[in-house]
């Protein structure tokens, strides 16, 4: 056993569901097995989890780096895709629509903003046969 406290917990509930906490601020999730995996698909399955946290993290680092160029986002909002692999089952594809109401960038700085996205790290803790693509749409 590891002697030093969890960043996170996770109990079993039964039927595929698990309860994972956050100890630092308390906030739950729930996860359910997806439908075609013999679960309910009423919550996030631990797989809708991770293609969620790519856009997120594609996301964050955008709106880091935009900081850092004095400007920000005043509207970022992502539709997300995943496409599931079988033999052996695992995400296949992850596709991100990511828009982003930023009027003041300049079409180098838009440039500079979406390879800064490739250093996310959830990318880059990804599979390398996990295809993933982002798109980009400035409004």
């Amino acid at each position: 056993m590891n002697d030093r406290p969890a960043d996170y917990t996770l109990t079993y509930n039964g039927e595929l569901r698990t309860t994972m906490t956050h100890q630092k601020s308390g906030t739950t999730v729930l996860t359910d097995a997806p439908v075609d995996n013999h679960g309910k698909g009423e919550s996030f399955s631990p797989t809708d989890l991770v293609s969620s946290a790519l856009g997120s993290c594609v996301m964050t680092i955008l709106a880091i780096k935009a900081r850092d160029m004095d400007l920000e986002p005043s509207k970022m909002a992502a539709d997300i895709w995943k496409t599931m692999g079988t033999n052996p089952r695992r995400i296949q594809r992850i596709e991100i629509d990511l828009t982003i109401h930023m009027p003041e960038a300049t079409d180098q700085q838009k440039k500079i903003l979406e390879r800064t996205t490739r250093a996310c790290p959830v990318a880059r803790s990804l599979h390398p046969d996990t295809e993933e693509i982002v798109n980009f749409y400035w409004t």
